[in-house]
């Protein structure tokens, strides 16, 4: 491999060695033309951020053209490398190669990059554009989500490699600047340290520009002696032009198993670019059509037409992927003769890989009698995951250090650890934000089902990613406990208020707040029948009364969201009285009082909005007849419930932070009460 050295000069600095910017070898045409589309179609859609791709081409040509295994004609091959690009900003260079390498994205498709329904948007998206593994732009999370894929492939090879090993790819992920600076990035690389998850492989684009200008505003971090520190293999490549040396430590990082690899590439952002090469003007603006025009002479491109790829480059390109497709056909042959020696496992894996569930898995969903008592939702979860444990082998999770308290740990299951990539329960640590984006790694990989579990409260630390798994339609499931004011003595700082109609303000989220162990496990069923984006199960610190369903509605009802737990006796109802969780109980005992009182109440329970919202209308009038004013009550903030109540209704919760004290003086103090819901239903029915 050749190294051609050249010089670029950017205003006010040193001379920079670098590859030779008036160099016409193939292999120059082949990553110049990555710095040609990128800088082209950032120009075009007057949009985007150009320099971060052309500092990186020469990493991209070799990672795409030597390393990575993936066969554009099947993006969905199972046992593919894992790409992600946790720089974002940088799309272009992925969707330059994905064109390059002949995936199916079009030249035009680069054309329309940043447009309305185009498949090259501003940042990239998963199961939009062909090649695309993850949702990237938080920055941060593409890191998190990465480490969730090395995560899971430690765990599918552990549990299905034979003597053939069907599954030993490698997941990639180039970070920028702003990656390594946010939070979200150390809780993860913090977490694959500790896992020795010696199958990932990251790059830092070590570039020294962020918006603002030079990094050093506001960066000095030894960033090799932290993620040292963390226990990953890390090298030093000073200049990423020099092709020899990114290769050499390639290399080296594909032949450290025992760790995890960070190679830190020291690049020039704007790379070609006479006047704007390692400006902060290169990072998120185009370049001008002058300086393209400047930067192609300079870089020795034979066109000045805009998109032009030189034809004998394309064919590399091309060339160069057939040859990387070919390790999807050697894997065939091996997964043939695995599966030929293991039928039964083949079958189970063939199953979790189509996100099937086994045929009789809800039969081993536990019911709940009166003889099991009064139980705390969050007990009764736990129970429904140690009935499940055993039937649905692709289940696995644990808690951000909340196991005692969330109820998440499955009872004689291996822990996943360093020790044991087959274990299912995890320790997850104090890491809420990096649980978030590692357990949307591990459903984006596939044959798992994620869940993880922490406080209410802290849904806060875990937002970007549950948007995210939302955005992305992911099935990762969410145990959040302590779900109200009912927690108690904790206080205001672990009391949530906001945070339930914050969650269910997500786009494509499934939120269920149960009201008894029943609901608990239909709330249960639900989520693992759910594929289409994640769900969040809300539960209790405290015990909830036993709700007869020979008495009241079935628990069934679940699944829809809402349902008549309670009608009026004696004629259609005059007033309906909502809730979820815990206050459901409330309303029970309010029906009864109002009914002695001579008004005709319904009681609803209504543990999701998003499940009743995607009934159809004819069943929720059945639900809340229309012309009958309603009232919901919830220890939480109200806002979300006003959709439900209508302009006429009444909405009882809480618009203050609580305090700390014992769980029954907070609702007497904070208005969760029967009383005054009994007194607003009376006045909302007209008789007082």
């Amino acid at each position: 491999m050749s190294d051609h050295s050249g010089t670029v000069t950017a205003p006010g600095s040193d001379a920079v060695k670098t590859q030779s910017p008036g160099g016409s070898s193939l292999e120059d045409l082949c990553i110049n033309a990555v710095r040609v589309l990128s800088m082209d179609a950032v120009q075009k859609a007057d949009s985007g951020h150009p320099g971060t791709p052309m500092a990186l081409a020469p990493l991209a040509y070799l990672l795409w053209t030597r390393h990575l295994r993936y066969n554009p004609a099947d993006p969905q091959w199972v046992n593919r490398d894992r790409f992600v690009l946790s720089a974002g900003h940088a799309s272009m260079l992925l969707y330059s190669v994905l064109y390059l390498t002949g995936y199916d994205l079009s030249l035009d498709d680069l054309k329309q990059f940043r447009q309305w329904e185009s498949k090259t948007p501003g940042h990239p998206e998963y199961d939009y554009t062909p090649g695309v593994e993850t949702t990237t732009g938080p920055l941060g999370q593409g890191m998190g989500n990465a480490v969730g894929m090395a995560v899971a492939e430690a765990h599918m090879a552990a549990t299905f490699n034979r003597e053939q090993k069907i599954f030993d790819h490698f997941t990639w992920f180039i970070a920028s600047d702003g990656d390594i600076m946010e939070g979200v990035s150390h809780e993860s690389a913090s977490f694959a340290g500790h896992l020795k998850l010696g199958r990932l492989i990251g790059f830092y684009d070590d570039n020294h520009i962020t918006i603002e200008g030079d990094t050093a505003l506001t960066f000095s971090d030894d960033s090799a002696a932290r993620f040292t520190a963390y226990g990953w293999h890390v090298q030093n490549v000073p200049d990423i032009n020099d092709l020899d040396a990114v290769e050499k430590a390639i290399e080296n990082a594909k032949a450290e198993t025992s760790r995890p690899s960070l190679i830190i590439v020291r690049s020039h952002i704007g790379y070609g670019s006479p006047h704007k090469l390692d400006t902060a003007e290169a990072h998120g603006s185009p370049l001008g059509a002058e300086e393209i025009t400047l930067t192609k002479e300079a870089l020795g491109y034979p066109s000045q037409e805009p998109f032009y790829v030189a034809p004998e480059a394309l064919k590399y390109w091309r060339d160069a992927a057939a040859a990387r497709a070919k390790a999807q056909k050697d894997w065939g042959k091996l997964y043939a003769k695995w599966k030929g020696a293991n039928a039964g496992l083949a079958a189970e894996l063939e199953r979790r890989l189509r996100g099937d569930l086994p045929a009789d898995w809800e039969a081993a969903i536990p019911v709940f009698t009166a003889k099991d008592g009064n139980v705390a939702s969050r007990a009764a979860s736990g129970i429904v995951i140690n009935a499940l444990a055993a039937k649905l082998p692709e289940l696995m999770g644990g808690s951000a250090d909340l196991a005692s308290s969330t109820n998440t740990l499955m009872k004689g299951v291996p822990s996943f650890s360093s020790e044991d990539y087959a274990g299912r329960n995890f320790h997850f640590g104090i890491r809420e934000h990096g649980m978030g984006s590692v357990m949307n790694g591990m459903a984006l990989h596939g044959g798992i089902i994620p869940y993880g579990a922490t406080f209410l409260i802290f849904s806060d630390y875990m937002r970007p990613p549950i948007r995210l798994a939302s955005f992305m339609k992911r099935q990762v499931i969410y145990v959040f406990t302590h779900d109200s004011i009912g927690l108690g003595e904790d206080g205001p700082t672990h009391q949530p208020i906001e945070q339930l109609s914050a969650l269910r303000a997500i786009p494509g989220i499934t939120v269920i707040r149960p009201a008894d162990a029943s609901e608990t496990a239909e709330a249960w069923r639900v989520a693992l029948s759910h594929r289409d984006g994640p769900v969040a199960l809300v539960l209790t610190r405290q015990k909830l009364s036993f709700v007869d369903r020979s008495q009241y509605g079935s628990a069934g009802g679940t699944a829809r969201g809402a349902y008549v737990l309670a009608d009026a006796k004696d004629g259609d109802p005059q007033v309906v009285l909502m809730s979820s969780g815990s206050e459901v109980s409330l309303i029970l005992e309010a029906q009864k009082k109002l009914e002695a009182a001579g008004v005709r109440a319904r009681a609803v329970s209504m543990p999701s909005h998003e499940l009743f919202a995607r009934q159809d209308e004819e069943y929720r009038d059945t639900v809340l007849p229309r012309g009958v004013r309603r009232i919901s009550i919830e220890a939480a903030h109200p806002m979300s419930w006003y959709q439900w109540v209508g302009s006429d209704g009444v909405v009882l919760g809480i618009e203050r932070f609580g305090s700390s004290a014992p769980a029954a003086r907070l609702f007497t103090e904070l208005g969760i009460t029967v009383d005054r819901l009994v007194e607003t239903a009376t006045k909302l029915a007209g008789k007082k």
